[in-house]
């Protein structure tokens, strides 16, 4: 009885180990989802942009004048700063799935968010 309570305790405290262990390749997991979604919403947006390149130049020129607005910079950063996140993240992915680098998981997905992070960043301080 002793025993089977060790061994269930045990059991307990790998599976809660391995959670742990876990949680910044789920956070990468999740992070590259949600990248691809959010752009996935973004596109018919700009579609639309692009349509009025042809369409309708004098609404084009009023869109172009309202992307100068500090708000719309912002949201160009945050753009830029999911595509990076899904790049970096697909390639991240990509090299799993082609090579065995079971170990180096969790630094690759920190390099992949580092990497994406400062494009953002340089993305940002070009804008300004």
């Amino acid at each position: 009885m002793i025993q089977e309570y060790s061994a269930k305790q045990t059991t307990q405290q790998q599976h809660t180990h391995a959670l742990k262990r876990g949680q910044p390749l789920k956070f990468a997991f999740i992070l590259h989802r949600l990248s691809g979604l959010l752009l996935a919403l973004f596109l018919p947006a700009h579609f639309w942009v692009l349509s009025l390149v042809i369409s309708d130049t004098d609404r084009l020129t009023l869109f172009l004048e309202v992307t100068q607005l500090p708000i719309v910079k912002l949201a160009e950063t945050i753009l830029v700063s999911l595509l990076a996140v899904h790049f970096f993240g697909g390639l991240r992915l990509m090299a799993f799935e082609s090579f065995s680098w079971p170990s180096h998981q969790k630094t690759t997905a920190a390099a992949a968010l580092s990497m994406a992070i400062f494009i953002a960043m340089l993305f940002f301080l070009r804008t300004i």
